[in-house]
């Protein structure tokens, strides 16, 4: 099912629709530094297109920050948080967060400072974009 690029949120404020991509290999994550607002540490994450459903946006967003290519998904988390900001002026984000399974080897690109991959008490010690520091609190990754 394809998803409209904006829409309303329980609170009838304009909102975006987002995927999140939750990276693990060998008891670490892979993360990048955010090269645009949101600035912070996360996973890789991006709005869905007018039109894409949420994998083929998850697919597109993945390939164009990391190079990397899903080969399998499956769904964490679907929620509203109504104060994740974007730097379109957009207060309100619907997220769909997939744990996934990649191959060929992670790349830094134009979106990204730096991509590397972090374990659970390295991730702890980092600035994290605020979506992702609720992610990983959601997650049981920090504490």
């Amino acid at each position: 099912m394809s998803i409209p690029k904006t829409g309303k949120n329980k609170n009838s404020q304009l909102m975006h629709y987002s995927v999140g991509a939750l990276i693990e290999k060998d008891n670490k994550f892979l993360l990048i530094d955010r090269a645009n607002p949101p600035f912070g540490f996360g996973a890789i994450a991006g709005h869905i297109d007018e039109g894409e459903t949420p994998e083929e946006a998850l697919f597109r967003e993945v390939r164009e920050e990391s190079d990397l290519k899903v080969k399998g998904c499956s769904l964490l988390f679907e929620e509203e948080l109504d104060w994740n900001w974007c730097k379109a002026g957009v207060q309100s984000h619907y997220w769909y967060v997939y744990k996934c399974e990649v191959e060929g080897e992670a790349r830094n690109n134009a979106e990204t400072k730096s991509i590397g991959w972090y374990a659970p008490d390295e991730i702890g010690k980092l600035e994290l974009e605020p979506a992702w520091k609720y992610w990983f609190e959601k997650l049981g990754v920090l504490k």
